[in-house]
């Protein structure tokens, strides 16, 4: 290795590991519930599954959309364009907000279609006050996913990890003294789990909401200019294709969860425990895509467009290593990882089954992210958004479809065809990548 891909190896480390830190504080949420919720039994267990499939389509939207934000705010950052920064921030909290409300809304009325999709009677019966508070959950995070993106484009990524961090240490008392009652409060079982994630992450909103009004070491995001002002048109065109591309990945496999649920609930309880662990193993490329995406945002604001082939090898080389190794732990490991979650003899043995087959998804998920998260730096984001929905949905899901039913591969089926469709989508991504670069260069 040369000493300059070493630097960038370590650059790309540096603000990564916040930003992985940052983005598994919000999965945690979600696995805590299912954690402190499986010991009521697989159909509350599955109730959280079906839930969060449909918020990860809204959660991918939101983050999706508004990483823009953070692009733009790493290009004023290199540039050294002060009230710019400021100016980003200040847009993207508004449109942070709009669209946090938005997604709740969608998510609510999405309860309404959930009978049509042939999921268990006993599950959806017990599932929509968690549902409807799981929606209002995205009001806040999608604000204080604006937070976390300016404090990263700053290279100050520590600080929007703390008030995850808030969040999460919030979310699991109040999780247990609203699951199972404590004291005068009653047990509220599912419904519990709901309020406190919606608690704790209001909480950590407040908290880094005055961090930036009040600390001096926010100066930069709060200055204000009359003559600074942000084009909101080119945020949210920009931010769209990549909005789409998250909404058609995240709905594709929420699709893929209500296929698996037409095995019954102990298949949906199952595939619940696979997409906890496999959502904390895939946070690393995710939060490596996000590092590579703002490394190069930085070196296009500084116009040094020398770097970008350089950061996305090493930054591809990274999230490899760690996902194989992922991989063969779940393939050796299955059963025991999965005992940590449930107790339910088969829903172990049946989650053991999809590990390894989901944790070859994840790799080659792994490999596209990052090479989005380099296009997204370069400021391309329509040409990614069409690869990945033709990919996921012309081939993932009819492919999926046909493993799981006709040909008789059960739940296991519907993750090998989207192995087959991510592996696609990596590959034209490769191509795209070296198209661009190679006129770059």
């Amino acid at each position: 290795m040369t000493p300059s891909f070493l630097t960038e190896l370590k650059d790309i480390a540096r603000l990564a590991v916040p930003i992985v830190v940052g983005l598994s504080t919000g999965a945690v949420i979600t696995v805590t519930d299912s954690l402190m919720i499986a010991p009521l039994g697989h159909v509350p267990l599955a109730a959280v599954g079906l839930a969060g499939a449909v918020a990860t389509v809204m959660l991918a939207a939101i983050y999706g959309f508004l990483s823009v934000i953070s692009v733009r705010i790493g290009m004023a950052f290199g540039a050294r364009q002060g009230r710019q920064v400021a100016a980003f921030l200040r847009a993207g909290l508004v449109l942070g907000a709009v669209t946090g409300a938005g997604a709740a809304l969608l998510m609510s009325a999405s309860l309404l279609l959930m009978p049509y999709f042939g999921q268990p009677a006993d599950v959806l019966s017990q599932v929509t006050a968690y549902w409807h508070l799981i929606a209002a959950f995205l009001i806040p995070y999608a604000v204080l996913t604006i937070f976390k993106s300016a404090f990263e484009a700053i290279d100050r990524p520590w600080m929007g990890v703390s008030f995850g961090a808030l969040a999460c240490a919030l979310n699991i008392p109040l999780n247990y003294c609203l699951i199972y009652g404590v004291g005068p409060l009653p047990a509220f079982g599912l419904v519990g789990a709901g309020i406190a994630s919606l608690v704790a992450e209001s909480i950590a909103l407040l908290a880094a909401f005055a961090y930036w009004r009040w600390s001096m070491s926010t100066v930069r995001l709060r200055t204000r200019s009359d003559r600074t002002s942000v084009d909101t048109v080119s945020l949210v065109r920009e931010g769209a294709p990549l909005g789409l591309m998250y909404v058609a990945e995240t709905a594709a496999m929420a699709v893929a969860t209500m296929l698996i649920g037409l095995f019954g609930s102990v298949a949906l309880a199952a595939n619940q425990v696979a997409l906890s662990v496999g959502t904390l193993l895939y946070m690393v490329p995710l939060g490596i895509a996000g590092a590579v995406a703002i490394r190069v945002a930085q070196a296009a604001g500084a116009k040094r467009v020398d770097r970008v082939r350089r950061v996305t090898f090493a930054a591809l080389g990274m999230g490899t290593v760690w996902l194989t190794g992922a991989t063969l732990v779940l393939g050796l490991y299955g059963a025991e990882v999965a005992a940590l979650i449930s107790s339910d003899p088969a829903v172990i043995e049946l989650a053991a089954a999809l590990f390894f087959v989901f944790a070859l998804s994840q790799v080659v998920d792994g490999l596209q992210s990052t090479l989005v998260g380099a296009l997204r730096g370069m400021s391309d984001t329509a040409i990614p958004s069409v690869i990945s929905i033709l990919a996921y949905w012309p081939v993932a899901i009819p492919l999926g479809w046909a493993l799981a039913f006709p040909l008789g591969l059960g739940p296991q089926g519907v993750w090998l065809g989207f192995v087959s469709a991510l592996a696609l989508a990596a590959a034209a991504l490769v191509w795209r990548f070296h198209s661009l670069t190679r006129i770059v260069g």
